[in-house]
């Protein structure tokens, strides 16, 4: 009798042991995703990439051109400061009747009038010259800035550390680049276009050393 009172009493767990890994084994398939659930969820997922891809380009392009217009504000009050410098000293030159100034502890030279053509006291660079023919477009940036970008004629590489591309055109401009925001060389994509002192491309300013005017240009990188 005992032992057929044990025997049921076995049976009755198993059967329940049974029961247990049976609802378990249900409530593990409730868990998934139906097929429609994934559906709903790519097509969220895709609605998302549609407005927010763009919105995030736009503001990295507005960081570009807030960049530029930074810099360029910069540069022209450092110029604008120099001037006054040199006027408030009472517009001291040397020997040889270059313009210069002590600027934050940097010897800077400045322009000579030129009837007509050209305003004096403004910056051409470390290096000592009197015309505009002789400005240096990095040296006016080394010097107008204390912890300037890092800056270069010549470099368009894409993974490089240089910041800015610097070029000076045919009638003594000097072009300021914001290197990322130029368009990539269809012939060469480790490399930017170069502008070419263009103004229609990227974002730029230009320094008119003759008569201090700075411009700033906004384009749509390509």
């Amino acid at each position: 009798m005992k032992q057929a009172t044990q025997q049921i009493t076995q049976q009755r767990m198993k059967q329940r042991v049974q029961q247990k890994i049976h609802k378990g084994t249900k409530m593990k398939k409730q868990t998934g995703f139906t097929l429609i659930e994934l559906v709903i969820v790519v097509v969220i997922l895709g609605f998302l990439a549609v407005t927010a891809i763009p919105k995030f380009l736009d503001l990295t392009e507005q960081a570009k051109q807030a960049n530029i217009e930074g810099m360029a504000g910069g540069f022209a009050t450092g110029v604008s400061l120099a001037r006054a410098q040199w006027e408030s000293e009472g517009r001291p030159k040397n020997a040889s009747n270059q313009h210069s100034v002590n600027y934050d502890g940097t010897t800077v030279y400045l322009t000579v009038e030129v009837l007509n053509s050209v305003r004096p006291g403004y910056i051409l660079g470390t290096t000592a010259a009197s015309t505009i023919a002789n400005v240096n477009c990095i040296e006016v940036w080394n010097a107008i800035f204390q912890q300037p970008p890092s800056t270069s004629t010549t470099d368009l590489d894409v993974d490089s550390s240089v910041d800015y591309f610097v070029s000076k055109d045919t009638n003594n401009l000097c072009h300021y680049y914001l290197k990322a925001s130029l368009a990539r060389d269809t012939n060469d994509s480790t490399k930017y276009d170069d502008p070419a002192n263009s103004t229609a491309v990227g974002n730029s300013f230009t320094y008119d050393p003759s008569n201090s005017e700075v411009i700033v240009y906004i384009n749509d990188q390509i």
